[in-house]
């Protein structure tokens, strides 16, 4: 089935102009939601606005919308003032700059989109894209849509491209925000947490290893429950509290557990070795071999 765009717009970078369609990435969240219902007759609720100051029910035809500028003050806009306020919808994406691709941290990416041509793009959206993954760089543009102003990244997979809308730099807080207490950890230490890294390190990312594991359980909870089965018997055991144990304890066992990825990182243990180190170490065995021979030779 054919994706559906959603919205149709024009990158311009220089004098060259693309003009695209918009798609979602994603689906809809698959989430589980339920419902509040009448507890008599299972009639679905809805949602009502009261004042809290005499309990009276506001129909929306007696609502208006404020802004709070100072604690329970509100100036009061109405539909033609908000229209003003709102952004105008310019539907072109206008790349301001180009960065190294890994130049953005996650942390700022909230929606993805996928870009494709529109009529008469064709031949512009193969050369940004073509030539996008040639300088292995992203695009950092402006996007004007649905009263607001977007900051987006665009990014190119050689024939295909991607639009990830960012968070602008005062909605993402500082990470030294966080209490992190300071630590020096000893080399040993960080040796075997590096040695459990590769352990269970593998070669990409596989989506599809890993699927939504409470949301199946959750839907064939509900299927029996269609059934007339209980269901309460089947909550899952509560999960232990987590023991307090010597965390050099805990890596060296954890190691002892040979995960998924202990091969390759055999391997690539072993091809970080140095060459002349393996060198050394051949010619070494191959030095001893003879001698091994000839004592052996003796004992008999």
């Amino acid at each position: 089935m054919a994706a559906r765009s959603i919205a149709t717009a024009t990158i311009s970078f220089g004098l060259v102009t693309v003009p695209i369609r918009i798609y979602p990435a994603v689906r809809q969240s698959a989430g589980l939601s339920f419902h509040l219902l009448h507890a008599k007759d299972k009639v679905r609720l809805k949602q009502q606005y009261v004042n809290p100051d005499d309990g009276e029910v506001v129909p929306r035809s007696e609502m208006v919308k404020g802004f709070e500028y100072k604690k329970g003050r509100y100036v009061v806009f109405e539909d033609a003032e908000l229209k003003a306020l709102d952004e105008k919808a310019t539907h072109g994406v206008e790349i301001a700059e180009f960065v190294p691709k890994d130049a953005v941290d996650p942390v700022y990416f909230e929606k993805t989109y996928y870009l494709g041509p529109d009529k008469g793009g064709e031949k512009g959206y193969a050369l940004l894209a073509q030539a996008m993954a040639t300088v292995d760089e992203v695009a950092l543009a402006k996007y004007a849509a649905r009263g607001k102003s977007y900051l987006v990244l665009i990014r190119s997979t050689g024939d295909r491209l991607f639009m990830q809308q960012l968070y602008h730099s005062d909605e993402v807080r500082d990470i030294e925000e966080v209490p992190v207490g300071a630590r020096r950890n000893t080399d040993a230490e960080v040796k075997l947490a590096r040695q459990l890294i590769e352990q269970i390190t593998s070669d990409g990312f596989r989506p599809e290893k890993y699927e939504d594991e409470v949301r199946k359980r959750i839907e064939k909870l509900i299927a029996q429950k269609l059934k007339g089965k209980d269901i309460t018997a089947a909550t899952p055991d509560e999960k232990p509290p987590a023991q307090v144990i010597d965390l050099m304890e805990a890596l060296k066992a954890s190691l002892a557990r040979k995960g998924p990825g202990a091969g390759r990182a055999a391997a690539r243990t072993q091809a970080r070795t140095p060459a002349r180190a393996r060198a050394a170490s051949s010619r070494s065995a191959v030095a001893h071999a003879p001698r091994a021979r000839a004592a052996g030779g003796r004992r008999k």
